[in-house]
């Protein structure tokens, strides 16, 4: 691989995180709405994006049956994180919920083993654990902690979006197209959240709307720059550096919200990032052998 592709990978998918990070600071600054209402936002500008996508390359949108398990899978669990994910950033630290978010890799080595039987290696198994006592201190369990529930509501979405990108896995080693899958995820959410929008909707201000509007576009902006980073460059080489989202999360929060994680939070996210640096050498390593 030469280093120019090198760097752009790295380049990208540090773009990324950027406008990951964002997109968290952009829901939270849609104010007091419900979940269910930024959720369809920001998925109706993901589908119509992929959409024109799909249909700028003539991709056809149809999936062989014998794969609409996995994509239903991938759409509801993909929603239910995000879902999960929304509600952990209006309740919790936006550097907390970024980082629950990101045990999403860690459930998705578990899931692969349980769902595709892909072998757990000890260093793996190592590396897992090393992620979930990290997670341990960011989430603070105990009965007098305010924030546990909502939390535990994060741990849950890095859980499903675990299980999702297992999904994405299963579909990409058949071929199926990345906007293909995004597209379907995307319609799947908005077509679930609509009736919550109907009976439930919160009046929002213009100002709301185009919040959770750039909600999408970053989340938009972020998938596309994330798949572009992995055209540059295997994510054994770069796929480590998705978690300076964190460093962005913590610096947007502290410098729009004035909010300051403690000292547990960033003892665990020195250990998850360190049980996904561990992940990244193994993986390096695996990939020079073959």
């Amino acid at each position: 691989m030469k280093q120019e592709n090198y760097i752009k990978g790295m380049t990208m998918i540090i773009l990324s995180a950027f406008f990951f990070a964002c997109m968290n600071v952009s829901v939270r600054l849609a104010g007091d709405l419900p979940t269910m209402q930024k959720s369809f936002f920001r998925n109706l500008v993901a589908a119509a994006f992929a959409a024109a996508i799909l249909m700028k390359n003539h991709v056809s949108p149809r999936v062989n049956s014998r794969y609409w398990a996995p994509l239903a899978m991938r759409c509801i669990f993909g929603t239910v994180g995000i879902l999960c994910n929304y509600y952990a950033i209006d309740h919790l630290l936006v550097a907390d919920a970024s980082i629950l978010n990101k045990l999403s890799p860690f459930f998705a080595i578990i899931f692969s083993f349980l769902i595709l039987k892909e072998k757990i290696t000890p260093i793996q198994a190592s590396c897992v654990m090393l992620a979930f006592i990290g997670c341990l201190f960011v989430v603070k369990p105990g009965f007098q902690n305010a924030a546990l529930i909502p939390a535990l509501i994060g741990v849950c979405g890095g859980l499903g979006a675990g299980i999702a990108y297992t999904m994405v896995r299963v579909l990409g080693t058949h071929g199926i197209k990345g906007p293909v899958i995004v597209f379907y995820f995307s319609m799947f959410s908005c077509v679930l959240l609509l009736p919550w929008l109907i009976f439930d909707f919160a009046p929002m201000t213009m100002k709301q709307l185009g919040t959770l509007l750039m909600a999408g576009l970053f989340a938009a902006g972020g998938q596309f720059t994330i798949t572009t980073a992995y055209t540059y460059a295997p994510a054994g080489k770069i796929s480590i550096f998705d978690y300076s989202q964190i460093i962005f999360a913590t610096l947007l929060g502290f410098f729009l919200f004035g909010e300051i994680p403690d000292g547990y939070s960033f003892i665990g996210y020195g250990l998850i990032i360190a049980a996904s640096l561990g992940m990244f050498i193994y993986n390096r390593r695996a990939a020079e052998k073959k």
